[in-house]
């Protein structure tokens, strides 16, 4: 497959699959949700694994490593969005996620020494500047459950940027990405199963179609296809190019949650997701020093 192809598998799968967990929500409780997406999507790409020759052979201090990442990113991050989606519409979610682009560079500023320069401090406070304009209408009416959502989608923001900056550390340790995906997915549906254990949440399951249908698909298709894909254009365009997909998502996941959640607009939240946008393209942009 070309890079175009790639772009637009990652971008359209992860950018639905905001919406795809709405249909996760009812009767099942998040935590049990979370668990069987995570279980599945883990078994689903140790099997590719295992087919392709990859080995998910790793030492006790790696799995460590692997079980934080997984709690952060794969648990408690999404148990987080799952919580704020019963809130807020998932595109407006997505929106606020994509923040994670600027506690990325904070992140590795504090831990690696990674230099942040003007233009991506510039976007830095674009992005904010925007999300703040769109979420103005929640701020300024002070509905309870909105800022309820908002709080859960900020930290599901956090926690997965924490997530992120253990995985910088394992590829800065050369250790294969798939594979430490899989055991990371893994710990995370176990890490949650014991928040559900210590909450004493309910085991229930939905046959309905909505509910078994978005379950495999978030499992299948947004963490083992679309996760393929962006790897695959990675390699081939490098991970510059390739981070535009965290610009493209959060504009698929507003446009369908503006059609099937009925969103509705305004000025503020229009010019708020322009500036969110704008500002993830100054971080994104390659640095002066990289050219040529």
């Amino acid at each position: 497959m070309g890079p175009t192809t790639l772009f637009a598998i990652a971008t359209l799968i992860w950018g639905s699959t905001w919406l795809a967990i709405t249909f996760q929500l009812g009767s099942v409780a998040p935590e049990a949700s979370v668990v069987y997406r995570f279980a599945l999507a883990a078994a689903l790409l140790a099997g590719w694994c295992i087919i392709t020759a990859r080995s998910l052979r790793f030492s006790p201090r790696q799995h460590a490593w692997f079980a934080a990442q997984g709690t952060l990113l794969f648990g408690l991050n999404y148990l987080a969005v799952y919580k704020a989606e019963l809130y807020i519409a998932s595109g407006l979610v997505a929106v606020l996620f994509s923040l994670i682009v600027f506690l990325n560079l904070l992140g590795v500023r504090i831990l690696f020494a990674v230099a942040i320069n003007r233009r991506a401090l510039l976007g830095a406070i674009l992005g904010v500047s925007g999300v703040t304009l769109l979420f103005w209408r929640e701020f300024g009416q002070h509905h309870g459950d909105a800022l309820r959502g908002i709080a859960f989608a900020a930290g599901a923001t956090v926690l997965a940027s924490g997530g992120n900056l253990i995985a910088v550390r394992n590829q800065r340790h050369r250790i294969p990405l798939l594979p430490s995906v899989t055991w990371g997915m893994a710990y995370g549906a176990l890490a949650i199963a014991l928040v559900a254990a210590i909450e004493g949440t309910a085991w229930t399951f939905e046959t309905t179609p909505g509910y078994v249908a978005s379950l495999f698909y978030l499992a299948a298709f947004g963490s083992v296809i679309a996760f393929t894909a962006y790897l695959t254009l990675l390699g081939k365009i490098g991970a510059a190019r390739a981070g535009y997909v965290g610009v493209a998502v959060p504009l698929v996941a507003l446009l369908l949650s503006s059609v099937f959640e009925h969103y509705e607009w305004t000025l503020p939240a229009l010019a708020g997701a322009a500036f969110c946008v704008m500002g993830n393209i100054l971080v994104l942009l390659p640095q002066p020093a990289d050219k040529g």
